[in-house]
């Protein structure tokens, strides 16, 4: 996106017009661009993500040794994981984008882009999953956050740390995330009608919309305080919904794993996972939501859900 000199930033640039960003040196491999949506990343949905996972799927049975997109920074870290719980193939998937749109002084599109290119084509980025490329550093989609509104360094992946650095325009890997096997047995219709809720425990809460989901979702993610905690006051609400549908405890904080067996107090994680929760581990709330949505569109049981929350790590 760009806009006069920073300002009502709403026209969208074509893949053409934000390749041609990168100069007039000829690039060391051959590019073929597609631009399927012109949306903001806030408006992307399920449907769109799979669509362009297709999309790319065709393109590497077709030959493609990788796959870039960019896409606005808003929902990255949730698109990625996306794409990282579904991507079946070697080739790298890698999803970048921009922080400084290009009308400001130090837009960094372009070497974000130059970065994505380089790993997306470079063997040592093969079967590593979705990867995140951004400010020069490789993350894996599984664990990279956005965690600030407006600076370029705003894509971290606290629990795991980034996989490697692009160099001199050589990517360089320290790490490798744990082998995850692609999530099957979903359909797009499936995971259309599927409805997961996120719900963030907060202070002196009430739960008062706790009771609506049971006639609105099929599964539910709760964002609990710390190690994995609500308030007292909200267990009897949750108890029906724990027999109801899959519920995932995870943790507000960001980083860190929720905890299994230290806390026993009522509305503690010993306490709802010995009434039926299930431990979201270390992933973030956010993206336990996308994890969730497709195991409950693909009939995935407890335990392999379960199974799917320790996979990620």
């Amino acid at each position: 996106m760009t806009g006069a000199s920073g300002t009502d930033v709403v026209a969208r640039l074509t893949g053409e017009e934000i390749l041609a960003g990168l100069g007039s040196d000829p690039m060391p491999v051959e590019l073929e661009v597609h631009s399927p949506y012109a949306v903001p990343s806030a408006s992307l949905t399920f449907a769109d993500v799979l669509d362009v996972v297709e999309r790319a799927g065709h393109a590497v049975d077709g030959g493609a040794a990788g796959v870039v997109v960019t896409q606005g920074t808003d929902t990255l870290e949730e698109t990625a994981f996306l794409v990282d719980s579904v991507w079946p193939h070697g080739a790298p998937f890698v999803l970048t984008g921009a922080m400084r749109n290009p009308s400001l002084p130090g837009a960094d599109g372009p070497a974000n882009l130059a970065a994505a290119l380089q790993v997306a084509t470079a063997p040592e980025a093969r079967h590593r999953g979705a990867l995140v490329v951004f400010a020069d550093e490789i993350h894996a989609a599984r664990h990279v956050r956005k965690t600030h509104s407006t600076s370029i360094g705003t894509f971290v992946s606290s629990n795991a740390g980034a996989l490697g650095l692009v160099v001199e325009g050589t990517p360089h890997f320290f790490a490798s995330p744990n082998t995850r096997a692609p999530l099957s047995g979903w359909t797009k219709d499936a995971v259309e009608r599927t409805r997961i809720a996120l719900y963030t425990a907060t202070l002196d809460d009430d739960g008062a919309d706790l009771a609506a989901l049971a006639a609105t979702a099929q599964g539910l993610v709760i964002a609990g305080f710390g190690v994995g905690h609500v308030p007292e006051r909200l267990v009897p609400l949750l108890v029906p919904l724990l027999q109801a549908m899959p519920v995932v405890l995870t943790s507000r904080t960001g980083a860190g794993s929720v905890l299994a067996d230290t806390y026993g107090a009522p509305g503690a994680e010993r306490d709802l996972r010995a009434r039926g929760a299930i431990s979201g581990g270390f992933v973030h709330p956010y993206k336990a939501r996308v994890l969730l949505r497709l195991l409950v569109a693909a009939g995935a049981g407890r335990a392999d859900i379960e199974a799917a929350f320790a996979a990620v790590g």
